[in-house]
């Protein structure tokens, strides 16, 4: 993966960095008051079933006017105009990662914006196949990205007795042991989760609606 980067303007502190994470602004971004950090991450549904290109340059654009050194990007199943290949070329300003890595900073990311959503925009067809390409994963994963949530943690609203999680990507969350799993796409499950070895945080910007009720992530990770 080809990391687009800009230099940052002024120095960061040695003993750590800043990640600003958001997901599922839904053709919304230019609403959204993002943070100051060193390293954006938007996990996905960037759009609303939008397949024009032009939509896709405008969020491009607005990529390219924040001022984080470095930005991460991945689809959500609202985002099927990146499932036709030659559109994803049109994301310069970020790193898009589809089921890859990239190393930033040190810290080595893995994006995947699979969900068990079968009819909808980079669905996982079986969990056979959702098992078999969170076994990619690698071991030494520190940020894994996914749009997504993992079963059971952040996957459902208050009172709402329906994980949407995925069982298969818990798994590998066990597996992997990252220290920041980042996702959206269950708003009611904004917020943040901590076990022993991975902060679990839903990012989604959009209350139980679409209204952008909840404000950016801003999380403080040590330096590798």
């Amino acid at each position: 993966m080809r990391l687009r980067k800009r230099p940052p303007a002024s120095p960061h502190p040695a003993d750590g960095l800043t990640v600003v994470v958001i997901s599922d602004t839904h053709d919304m971004h230019r609403e959204v008051e993002v943070p100051q950090g060193d390293l954006l991450i938007h996990a996905g549904d960037f759009m609303m079933d939008n397949r024009s290109a032009e939509g896709l340059l405008d969020f491009n654009q607005w990529l390219g006017e924040l001022p984080h050194p470095f930005r991460v990007v991945i689809p959500g199943n609202h985002d099927s105009v990146l499932e036709d290949r030659s559109r994803r070329r049109l994301i310069t300003n970020a790193a898009l990662l589809i089921n890859e890595s990239v190393e930033i900073m040190g810290l080595k990311i893995w994006g995947a914006p699979t969900t068990p959503l079968l009819s909808e925009a980079f669905g996982g067809v079986s969990e056979r196949d959702r098992a078999k390409l969170y076994s990619r994963i690698p071991a030494d994963t520190n940020l894994l990205v996914t749009h997504g949530p993992p079963f059971g943690i952040l996957d459902h609203g208050p009172g709402s007795g329906y994980p949407a999680g995925c069982r298969q990507l818990l798994d590998a969350v066990r597996r992997v042991k990252p220290m920041l799993h980042v996702f959206g796409h269950v708003h009611a499950g904004y917020g943040t989760f901590k076990s022993p070895d991975t902060l679990f945080v839903n990012a989604a910007l959009p209350g139980n609606g679409y209204d952008l009720s909840n404000p950016p992530h801003v999380i403080r990770l040590p330096r590798i």
